[in-house]
């Protein structure tokens, strides 16, 4: 466990797809955490998550590959193609996740309202 909770909740996903799970429940959470699997929920990534307490029950449906971009690197509107070519396996699969001044939203988002940020995460 790491103190970087998105990434450490990511590494947790993919670790239980590759074990052939479908639910998790991860401990710690954030708001980023959050906002990350809503992303992933309306992508199709994951078909559920819940809040139940002090935990958080996630469960995996279409999920390839989820990582946190470390270090978080900032990227301007021109530069999101050469992010996408750089953590995407494709054109037009997955997702970068950006987080501008206007919240978390995809690289798709991001280009068409004209926005920069910080690189997130990416999942395909």
């Amino acid at each position: 466990m790491s103190q970087d909770i998105t990434a450490d909740g990511l590494n947790q996903l993919m670790n239980a797809k590759r074990a052939g799970k479908t639910e998790i429940t991860l401990k710690k959470f954030s708001k980023v955490l959050l906002g990350v699997l809503a992303i992933a929920k309306l992508r199709g990534h994951v078909e559920s998550y819940e809040q139940d307490g002090t935990d958080l029950k996630v469960t995996i449906s279409k999920l390839n590959g989820a990582q946190a971009i470390k270090p978080r690197l900032r990227c301007s509107v021109q530069d999101i193609d050469r992010y996408t070519q750089r953590y995407l396996p494709a054109k037009d699969i997955g997702t970068l996740i950006l987080s501008t001044s206007q919240g978390l939203m995809t690289h798709q988002t991001a280009q068409e309202k004209n926005v920069g940020g910080f690189l997130i995460a990416y999942l395909y």
